[in-house]
């Protein structure tokens, strides 16, 4: 027979236990590092780890200024898809994608992903021809894709409308099998706790107030625990990549805005996959733990408040109820927004800027989340030989001035 045990007994276990060591050990900052990261989102946190694995760099600190995940790795949809337009996007997303998938595995960690596949779905001519051009640019990249039409969405989501006399009747849509989500703070307690086992020192409530700079390099950071020498420095602080930078001297092409999602309350699993509409501006997927995990595009706004606007909300219910009219009865439990940096190209910098040893990894707008491991992975390379990963050279910053742009307004969804 099993044993049954009290909520009295379980807490008196948990409480004996006061020894165990902390799985993210606190740390205090050392005068000199090899490398500093500025930003203890995923993104940072993954770049340290890489630096530490592939690049056998470990005298290196996270610095950040709140807590662990506190930032946008915390405040997403989880999203994770590699099937973007064009050939430079495409190929860092799929990279990012195949590291996702033995990434639990590479930091004995569960990050839940979960490939459930996503679906982005067109409402018009026009979105079916551009569905079909990136299939199309998708199959050739070696990234899986493939068009279905309506009846083939409607089997595989019995759910959704597919009525003809809705506002924005869907005709068809991309599917990529590969594509799914995982758990956002898994992700962060993974990456932090694998990285300081390698010996990194993830300092935390550390502001960055200022970057050292003389006569044209990069000597360390001013922080709120103090100064902090480094003869390198990677950026990597999410919406507020351009308040680092101006401390620098520095000017970015980027800009800040809300990005709002809310969750609803728990149910029954009743949809398998994640659905994602450009034309309606909402996508949505359901939690292992049985939310409605919903999100929309940016506010019109410039903003670094974790807050959006009560208009996008609106628009954006009102978007998903178009889609699944049977989720009109269901109760929202909390609302929040993180803050994203968006290029005019939709795509982000991952580049050395004209200060040696300084550089940015930003601008990613919503594709921040699902691109984690492979943005570290090409941005700890990069810091490490002081020269761009292969991966990262068509995303650096002079792309601006030369003209080089990638344009993934479109690929990127409800985004931009």
């Amino acid at each position: 027979m099993q044993k049954k045990y009290s909520w009295y007994s379980l807490l008196k276990a948990g409480l004996a236990n006061q020894d165990w060591d902390k799985a993210i050990p606190s740390s205090k900052p050392k005068s000199k590092y090899d490398v500093i990261i500025i930003g203890g989102g995923g993104h940072g946190l993954a770049t340290a780890y890489y630096l530490a694995k592939e690049c056998g760099i470990t005298n290196v600190a996270v610095v950040e200024k709140g807590y662990i995940g506190g930032g946008n790795t915390g405040r997403n949809t989880t999203i994770i898809r590699s099937n973007y337009l064009r050939d430079e996007a495409s190929s860092l997303y799929e990279h990012s994608m195949r590291l996702w998938e033995g990434l639990s595995e590479d930091l004995n960690f569960n990050v839940m992903f979960s490939q459930r596949g996503v679906y982005n779905l067109g409402h018009t001519l026009q979105d079916m021809r551009d569905i079909e051009r990136r299939v199309n640019a998708n199959v050739l990249n070696g990234v899986d894709a493939v068009v279905v039409d309506h009846k083939e969405i409607k089997e595989q989501i019995p759910i959704i409308n597919t009525s003809k006399n809705v506002r924005y009747p869907i005709m068809g849509a991309s599917f990529q099998a590969r594509a799914g989500v995982a758990r956002h703070d898994g992700v962060a307690w993974g990456f932090a706790r694998a990285a300081s086992n390698l010996g990194v020192d993830i300092i935390q409530n550390c502001e960055v107030i200022d970057i050292e700079v003389e006569e044209g390099r990069v000597k360390g950071v001013k922080t709120t625990q103090g100064d902090i020498m480094a003869d390198r420095v990677g950026c990597v602080s999410a919406g507020h990549s351009s308040v680092i930078a101006r401390m620098a001297g520095l000017r970015l092409p980027v800009e800040s805005h809300p990005l709002q999602a809310f969750v609803s309350e728990a149910m029954k699993p009743i949809l398998h996959t994640v659905v994602m509409s450009n034309a309606v501006h909402g996508y949505v997927s359901q939690s292992d733990k049985g939310d409605l995990v919903i999100g929309a595009g940016i506010d019109g706004y410039n903003s670094y408040a974790q807050r959006g606007s009560a208009k996008i909300v609106e628009h954006c219910a009102a978007a998903i109820l178009e889609l699944f009219p049977i989720f009109s009865r269901v109760r929202m439990n909390r609302q929040w927004g993180g803050i994203v940096d968006v290029c005019p190209d939709a795509c982000p910098v991952i580049s050395p800027t004209k200060i040696e040893g300084l550089y940015f990894n930003c601008g990613w707008g919503t594709g921040g989340f699902k691109a984690t491991p492979g943005s570290g992975n090409v941005f700890a390379h990069t810091i490490a030989q002081d020269k761009q990963h292969d991966l990262a050279v068509p995303f650096h910053i002079d792309r601006f001035t030369t003209g080089a742009l990638i344009d993934e307004h479109g690929a990127a969804g409800v985004a931009h």
